[in-house]
């Protein structure tokens, strides 16, 4: 069993970064008079608390009466505040002991604050680009502040929505992804650091069980969370529920999440988990990080690019037409898949990156053997994540406890269903020939289709 010791991180090395598990072992001698029990805080509590971290204070600048709080989460499980003052400013985000969506009904560990702050400084040593810098963490009260995203910075998924083109989205998310993958793996680390990782973040158990059971189980059942467009997505639901054939291909999907320990991965990489401008890419809110398959991270953030380009239909008016979007969003779909092998087998074949320990440059001397490995690994790779990616747009986005925003902004809801059904049939052909499909290009031909 891994330990957890708590305690309050307060400041970076001249670097910008700190080492979580160095800081931690510190603070037995921190800050005496700081909270060492949860309260959850408010608009009004925030700046009390600000104003007890003399860091954070200064970074404000003023005084308390003269800091804005502003409570901008909109997620399911945390709450976030924008924290303004004359000189800075900063986001403030806090874990709750349940599931914010349902309630105190639905219990869940505060550790994931730790395994967010934790997974936030592994990617941002790999990706510092693509990665907001954590100014501080308090682990008894379960929250962190980080950089301020200030806008033009926008959710990933509102833009989508209306209909934004970001012409740096494909090159951006795969150099993230393959950064932070190939970096965390064992392609480059040694299986003595890559099992110490694997241990630290198997403690972050009750958030990869919350994702067995909303995105592997409950929508191939009948389960209380479930909910769809109804009555038109009823026999939708419901053949979900009787496809025997697609019920294996999930089961084998889920055994891969729950068992494959291949890298650092984000956990919950949907386009609600990316700030965008013009010119920036920002991966926030890694709080469901463990170490488990590449291709659930790579899947998630394709799928939700393909929910994108489904909802599309339903976003249209009579002065608009969003055909060329659509095509836009295929074409960042196919790029970024496409940009992240390109950039995950350069990272393989820079010899100052090859490192670890699974496939030794002592054993593979030979440049065709070398080749036919990656060539193997990728072939796996793009086939995990195609599944993946049709797993998580069946389940907890269509018919599952978490929709998407894509579609329960369309109100129509016959024009809504319709473009759900679109995204549900396209997920369970994905899911049943991915292994038939060689590349991105004929996955794009399988959308056209639908």
């Amino acid at each position: 069993m891994f330990c957890y010791v708590q305690g309050v991180i307060t400041k970076a090395d001249e670097s910008g970064t700190f080492d979580i598990p160095a800081f931690v072992k510190s603070l037995a001698t921190t800050a005496p008079g700081k909270a060492t029990t949860f309260r959850p805080l408010s608009e009004n509590t925030v700046a009390d608390y600000v104003q007890s971290v003399s860091h954070l204070a200064k970074r404000l600048g003023g005084s308390k009466q003269d800091w804005a709080v502003k409570e901008v989460g909109d997620g399911n499980l945390n709450f976030v505040y924008i924290v303004t003052g004359a000189s800075g400013s900063f986001v403030l985000k806090q874990a709750l002991p349940y599931v914010r969506c349902v309630g105190d009904s639905w219990p869940l560990s505060l550790e994931r604050a730790y395994f967010e702050v934790t997974a936030l400084q592994e990617h941002g040593k790999h990706c510092p680009e693509h990665v907001p810098e954590v100014y501080h963490f308090d682990h008894p009260m379960a929250l962190f502040a980080m950089r301020y995203l200030a806008p033009p910075h926008i959710i990933l998924r509102k833009g989508l929505i209306a209909g934004t083109k970001y012409p740096l989205l494909a090159e951006h998310m795969s150099d993230y992804m393959a950064r932070t993958l190939f970096n965390t793996s064992l392609l480059a680390t040694s299986t003595t650091e890559h099992k110490a990782a694997v241990a630290k973040f198997c403690g972050n158990v009750e958030l990869c069980r919350l994702t067995e059971q909303v995105v592997f189980t409950e929508p191939y059942m009948i389960a209380s969370n479930n909910h769809w467009t109804t009555p038109q997505l009823d026999e939708d639901a419901k053949s979900i529920r009787e496809d025997d054939y697609l019920k294996l291909e999930i089961a084998s999907l889920k055994s891969k999440f729950c068992e494959k320990s291949q890298a650092l991965i984000h956990g919950d990489l949907h386009t609600g988990s990316v700030m965008v401008t013009q010119e920036s890419t920002q991966v926030i809110d890694p709080e469901f990080a463990f170490y488990g398959p590449m291709g659930f991270d790579i899947g998630a953030f394709l799928g939700n690019l393909a929910l994108a380009y489904f909802s599309q239909d339903g976003h249209t008016s009579d002065n608009s037409n969003r055909d060329e979007y659509k095509e836009w969003i295929l074409k960042v779909l196919q790029d970024t898949w496409n940009l992240f092998k390109e950039k995950f087998l350069l990272l393989w074949t820079d010899k100052s990156q090859r490192m670890g320990d699974a496939y030794p440059a002592g054993v593979y001397t030979s440049l065709e053997t070398h080749k036919l490995a990656q060539k193997i690994y990728l072939r796996d790779l793009f086939e995990d994540t195609l599944g993946f990616a049709g797993a998580k747009m069946i389940s907890r986005r269509i018919v599952g406890i978490a929709h998407v925003e894509d579609f329960e902004s369309i109100e129509n809801p016959e024009l809504r269903s319709q473009c759900e059904r679109r995204a549900l049939n396209f997920a369970k052909d994905l899911l049943k020939t991915r292994s038939k499909l060689a590349s991105i290009e004929e996955v794009i031909q399988l959308i056209r289709k639908v």
